[in-house]
């Protein structure tokens, strides 16, 4: 298990991801949705951190453009001291063994003609010059590791239930022996008897071969199993960032407030003293987001301030950050050191 230390893997500095509207006949530029706008973070060897929000706000987005699969509109992604954003196709490739995603519907992300076998060895036939035997042999190895019978290796994605398909996807991103795993809501389309077992998976392989996860998720009671950090997206920018448990304990931010007061507790009494907090309003459109915080449209704690003024994203506590007004008058004005 991570702890709490360790060399930085992924770097990821002022990251933006803006996809542009078009209107007319000439397909002119008049917007842009600001999918992802303006996150900052570390993620440290060894680490699993949680990517947490509701639907849209960017979480997926953030995750594949932090392996390149998006172009980047402005900001860095450094992986291994290697700067992805800039990387040409060329080098993006060579880059490709390191990093690796798990997709969330694992019937989508599978090829439905090919075998399960064909599916591992795919990596390997791209960036490898492995024998066919020894090929093989790794096939064989992944399904093992993952907890799937060598039988299944000559059967199509159809003959699986969602956790075996799911367990066929973990083996494909692990064939190149990975650093940096990706896991775009991996439980999401799973039944939940099912989704633990493949947690619990993740879980063992990273301690089996060293592994780092960006983990995304909007289900925050399965995050606090398996995360370290936890980062709370909102409307394309992170409003919080904090090691597992002060996140859960003591959130800063009404918007993790909010989040947090919606998961269910399995003890009937405490879930009773719970005071729930109910958000008013739609989430705005990214591609036209308020006026100084982007939560302001929404937040029960607004103030005048919080309408006019984007609040800075500062360490309040050690490794606890927020983006918040409510907070500022807790620290000096100096701003701190990079």
């Amino acid at each position: 298990m991570f702890d709490g230390g360790g060399r930085k893997l992924v770097e990821v500095a002022n990251l933006k991801i803006h996809f542009p509207i078009t209107a007319g006949l000439l397909r002119r530029t008049v917007g842009a949705v600001k999918a992802v706008d303006g996150i900052t973070f570390d993620i440290y060897e060894g680490e699993t951190l949680g990517l947490v929000g509701e639907s849209g706000c960017g979480k997926s987005t953030a995750g594949r453009a932090i392996l390149r699969l998006y172009d980047l509109t402005e900001g860095a992604v450094q992986i291994d001291g290697t700067d992805v954003g800039e990387a040409d196709a060329r080098k993006l490739r060579r880059m490709r063994p390191l990093m690796q995603m798990v997709f969330q519907d694992p019937q989508a992300s599978l090829n439905p003609r090919m075998t399960v076998a064909r599916i591992i060895r795919e990596p390997l036939d791209e960036h490898t010059s492995l024998s066919g035997a020894e090929k093989r042999e790794r096939v064989n190895d992944l399904l093992d590791a993952v907890g799937l019978n060598r039988s299944f290796a000559g059967r199509y994605p159809h003959e699986f239930s969602g956790g075996q398909r799911q367990r066929i996807g973990i083996a494909r991103a692990l064939a190149l022996n990975p650093k940096f795993i990706v896991c775009d809501e991996p439980i999401a389309a799973l039944d939940v008897s099912i989704q633990a077992q493949v947690v619990n998976l993740l879980e063992d392989l990273q301690d089996q071969f060293g592994l780092t996860y960006l983990f995304i998720s909007h289900d925050l009671s399965m995050v606090r199993h398996i995360a370290d950090r936890v980062a709370v997206m909102y409307l394309g920018k992170i409003v919080e960032l904090a090691p597992r448990n002060p996140l859960y304990d003591a959130p800063m931010h009404p918007y993790t407030q909010a989040l947090l007061s919606a998961v269910p507790d399995p003890d009937p009494n405490a879930s009773n003293t719970v005071e729930r907090v109910i958000l008013q309003g739609d989430v705005p459109s990214p591609a036209n987001p308020p006026k100084g915080c982007n939560f302001c449209t929404r937040c029960p704690r607004v103030m005048q301030i919080c309408r006019n003024v984007e609040p800075q994203f500062r360490e309040y506590a050690p490794g606890h950050f927020t983006a918040c007004h409510l907070h500022e008058q807790t620290v000096s004005p100096e701003p701190t050191g990079a």
